[in-house]
C-alpha cells in the first residue's frame, strides 16, 4: 500500500480545532466524505463511532487511525487531519491525540484493510515522522512526508 493511492491534498487538514474525540471523529468523517463517493459523512461518521465502540483507535504517541468499512465504496479512502489542541483518545498510553488518519474501505476488503492498517501503524511509529507532521502546516508538505515513508 502506498499512501498516494488512498489520500490526496483535499483530504489533509493541520491545525483544526476540535474540542473533543466526537468532533475529531466527524471532522474525519467530512474528509473522507469529500472524496469521490456517494457515502454521506454523517453515515461515515456512525461507521467511525461504532468502530470506536468496540475499543479506540488511539496507538498512542498522539496518533490514532479511526477506521470503517461500508458497501458504498469501490476503493479504500485515506484522510488525515492534525488537531488543536489534542483531544483524549482512551489511547492504550493515555497521551491525547493529534494526528488521525482517518480510512474507508469497502466492506469486503478485509484483508486490504488490514493490509493498510499495520502499513500506517509502521508508518506512524517513527518519531521523527510524527514531528515533522506537527510541524508542517502545508497539505502538500503533509502529503510528501506521509508519501516518502
Amino acid at each position: 500500500m502506498n499512501v498516494e493511492d488512498i489520500l490526496t491534498v483535499d483530504r489533509i487538514v493541520c491545525g483544526r480545532e476540535v474540542t473533543s474525540k466526537k468532533k475529531a471523529l466527524e471532522t474525519t468523517a467530512e474528509l473522507l466524505g469529500s472524496a469521490e463517493t456517494t457515502v454521506p459523512a454523517h453515515a461515515i461518521a456512525d461507521g467511525l463511532f461504532a468502530r470506536e465502540r468496540l475499543g479506540s483507535t488511539g496507538l498512542g504517541d498522539g496518533v490514532a487511525l479511526p477506521h470503517t468499512r461500508t458497501s458504498d465504496v469501490a476503493r479504500a479512502t485515506g484522510a488525515f487531519l492534525r488537531v488543536h489542541p489534542p483531544v483524549d483518545f482512551d489511547a492504550p498510553d493515555d497521551k491525547p491525540v493529534d494526528l488521525l488518519f482517518g480510512l474507508m474501505v469497502p466492506e469486503e476488503s478485509t484483508d486490504e484493510h488490514l493490509q493498510i492498517l499495520a502499513r500506517l501503524a509502521e508508518i506512524f511509529s517513527d518519531a521523527g515522522l510524527r514531528n515533522r507532521l506537527r510541524k508542517s502546516g502545508d497539505p502538500a508538505e503533509v502529503l510528501g512526508i506521509l508519501c516518502t515513508a
